[in-house]
């Protein structure tokens, strides 16, 4: 039976990629899990597996370190949120990749083309590693490259749950948690607004009050109530968002 190890450093991502594993690739046999690049190395050395599941940022050793170590011993897969280092990886040929969350459907496609290299040596990546990592650097020095929240886990009742960011209608936030409102049921975390504002895409959620986030898309229009405030209404939401005067710019053109 085929080995493989996953690295990242989220919980629940590591566990939703090993459910997507399960499903479209049942012979697969995940030995080892890591929070980091430096557990990585360790448990390949340990466990010796076909392929390793890297994340490819990760917090103290990256996955890109982690490759350079590891990739004479087992197949590598990349691990990101960010489509551009997905491209330049597949372009390359030499190594595969999984976009995060994992999708059944995608992950079926890349498991494909992972059964086939299984009857190869890996491929050498020295030059791809070298590649990626500069564009890596570049990217954190210059910040020309933001890297916003692409989900969220939050709480439903007594389950976590991973919510695509893109797929929340609002934040709204208390003294002790923040809501998160998606079309069908809500959730809660305990991030606050003043730090998932620095996070979200900025193109996309914009803040309309100290407690309040909406994503634009979401929005039907604008009204005013009795009292002059403004008033967001969102697209199949029967909640309507007061927007502070700090706000109020950007509903200008409305």
């Amino acid at each position: 039976m085929p080995t493989a190890i996953i690295a990242d450093d989220e919980r629940l991502m590591r566990e939703q990629l090993r459910a997507r594993l399960t499903e479209v690739w049942p012979e697969l046999q995940v030995v080892a899990e890591a929070k980091n690049g430096a557990e990585a190395v360790a448990a390949v050395e340990q466990h010796h597996p076909d392929l390793a599941f890297l994340d490819i940022r990760m917090p103290g050793m990256t996955g890109i370190e982690a490759a350079r170590h590891i990739a004479d011993s087992c197949h590598v897969v990349f691990i990101t949120a960010y489509n551009e280092y997905a491209v330049d990886a597949f372009e390359h040929g030499a190594v595969d990749y999984v976009l995060k969350p994992a999708e059944a459907e995608r992950l079926a496609v890349t498991v494909t083309r992972l059964k086939r290299r299984l009857g190869s040596p890996p491929s050498d990546l020295r030059a791809l590693l070298t590649q990626l990592s500069a564009k890596l650097e570049a990217a954190e020095t210059s910040g020309t490259e933001r890297n916003h929240l692409q989900w969220i886990q939050a709480s439903v009742g007594q389950q976590l749950r991973l919510i695509p960011a893109a797929e929340v209608l609002f934040f709204r936030s208390d003294e002790k948690y923040t809501r998160v409102q998606t079309e069908s049921f809500e959730a809660l975390i305990r991030k606050p607004i003043k730090e998932l504002i620095d996070e979200l895409d900025p193109e996309q959620f914009w803040q309309i009050h100290r407690a309040t986030i909406v994503n634009a898309k979401a929005i039907s229009g604008v009204t005013r109530d009795f009292r002059g405030r403004q008033l967001v209404l969102i697209r199949g939401h029967a909640e309507k968002l007061e927007v502070s005067r700090n706000y109020t710019h950007l509903f200008k053109q409305m």
